[in-house]
């Protein structure tokens, strides 16, 4: 082997194992976003599912007027408009959610005709 083989043997190596090192990086990266967006999508429905709960509770007779779950309403209202902003990371997995959600709606429609 010529010297010229070797040091392009030995770049070729190098470059190898620097591809595949960002090809494991890149894959890590991407699972924990969709870990991230899943969660922050989770936490918005928990807060909109707590903002309608405080809703409703306010409403009733005994306690229509009361500030504070006034105050604990809009506090929960201003919290699930500032999740909002997120909306475009955890969006990435409620379109994948969605498509999940409908094929199996498809499917059990399917068995229900036969």
């Amino acid at each position: 082997m010529s010297r010229l083989e070797i040091i392009l043997s030995a770049i070729l190596l190098v470059s190898l194992v620097f591809n595949v090192g960002m090809l494991i990086y890149a894959r890590s990266a991407i699972i924990r976003l969709l870990s991230i967006s899943e969660e922050l999508g989770d936490l918005q429905s928990m807060v909109e599912s707590f903002a309608a709960h405080v809703q409703s509770i306010y409403e009733l007779e005994m306690y229509y007027g009361d500030n504070t779950l006034k105050f604990l309403l809009d506090h929960a209202s201003s919290f699930s408009e500032q999740l909002t902003t997120f909306e475009y990371i955890y969006s990435l997995t409620a379109e994948e959610e969605q498509t999940q959600l409908k094929e199996t709606i498809d499917e059990e429609q399917a068995t229900q005709v036969e």
